[in-house]
């Protein structure tokens, strides 16, 4: 099987990368190598490939600065998807594009669902709903799927910014009135194996009860929800687990609304649903809980 993967040098792109590499025929592109700004430049690079499968996990994804730079971040997050939707569909081949909870307003207090209205509050959410709504437009076999709080060990995220932190003083403190859930790019790069390994326009699509079915949207995180302040203590407690040395020990509340350098508005709860994905697998993806105590084992050092 063919997979072209957009956005390779991110933290979910490198992971899926490497997930895919070993038994398939992978070819990447960074930002340095793609511009998705630039629609000539990726027909030129795209178009001339052949694929079974074209996975976009690239995006502009500075909340804040998305609010200063709208026609940028719809270029990346809105225009470019279209742009790969549409040469998937010449190709006959399918394109899996990754979308946010921040397309939600926040508003709803339990998790969403794939049917659920998106609302977005930012210019970021804007963006990236107009992309789902564009890569879904060109083709209804197309996938977008929803992922909240990426981590991985392949780019620093918020897990490791909280780690150096405490790291290096004994005060760490982290929002208490947000909540989504955190989901490890590992799960996410082993899902899409576990769904399309042996799919190839090509072959038959592989038996069971989700075969054929995975088009739309699709929402994947790990199990449960958190605060960022119960993600960061969970994080100092698995270092602490660990053997590893910090300064701190605990994290203190801190207020959304006491924010002030946040640009754009953020959902207040964002936490996705995976009663869809649990149907097509017949099991829940693991708790963010576990996924973060194995990222902490595994991959952060002294």
């Amino acid at each position: 099987m063919k997979i072209v993967i957009v956005g390779s040098g991110g933290r979910l792109g490198a992971a899926v990368a490497r997930q895919f590499r070993e038994k398939c025929y992978v070819t990447t592109f960074d930002r340095a190598q793609l511009d998705l700004a630039d629609e000539k430049q990726i027909r030129h690079k795209i178009d001339n490939l052949d694929f079974d499968i074209l996975i976009n996990t690239a995006a502009f994804t500075n909340v804040d600065l998305c609010e200063k730079e709208r026609d940028q971040a719809f270029k990346i997050n809105a225009e470019a998807p279209r742009v790969l939707a549409e040469i998937a569909r010449e190709k006959k081949a399918k394109l899996i594009h990754f979308s946010t909870d921040y397309v939600f307003d926040g508003e709803k207090h339990e998790p969403y669902v794939e049917e659920d209205a998106a609302r977005p509050i930012s210019v970021y959410g804007e963006s990236k709903r107009k992309g789902e709504e564009n890569v879904l437009a060109v083709q209804d076999r197309h996938l977008v799927v929803r992922v909240s709080w990426v981590f991985g060990p392949d780019r620093p995220s918020f897990v490791d910014a909280i780690i150096k932190r405490a790291r290096e003083s004994e005060h760490v403190d982290a929002i208490t009135d947000k909540f989504a859930t955190p989901t490890y790019t590992l799960d996410i790069a082993q899902m899409l194996s576990q769904f399309f390994g042996d799919w190839s326009r090509r072959a038959p699509a592989p038996d069971g009860p989700w075969a054929g079915r995975l088009q739309g949207i699709l929402h994947f995180a790990n199990a449960g929800e958190c605060s960022w302040q119960e993600y960061a203590q969970h994080a100092i407690d698995c270092c602490h687990k660990f053997g590893l040395p910090l300064k701190a020990k605990t994290v203190a509340p801190f207020k959304l609304a006491d924010m002030k350098s946040f640009v754009a508005r953020r959902p207040v709860y964002s936490v996705l649903s995976t009663v869809k994905f649990t149907s097509f697998t017949a099991a829940p993806p693991r708790s963010w809980r576990d996924a973060v105590a194995e990222y902490v084992r595994d991959h952060v050092r002294e």
